[in-house]
């Protein structure tokens, strides 16, 4: 498999990660988070079944890969 010249490009930005603040994230949505979000990272499940607001990351192709409940989520690239 050949590589073109830009591939470093793409492997980082494969690589990049955003972290968000609550005040962000609701500033983005227009509403408050429900205190659920708040109070436990199983809301923040990377799950559509049990977690319906999931599908707004997944379906962006990002994942939540950390939560710090109250204060900030990061979310990556997901590659599945």
């Amino acid at each position: 498999m050949s590589y073109s010249k830009y591939f470093p490009l793409e492997n980082y930005l494969n690589q990049v990660s955003i972290t968000l603040t609550y005040l962000e994230l609701e500033e983005i949505l227009g509403f408050k988070l429900p205190p659920t979000a708040y109070k436990r990272e199983q809301w923040w499940e990377n799950n559509t079944m049990h977690h319906p607001q999931a599908n707004s990351w997944l379906n962006a192709g990002w994942k939540v890969e950390r939560v710090s409940l109250g204060k900030e989520v990061t979310f990556v690239r997901d590659e599945s």
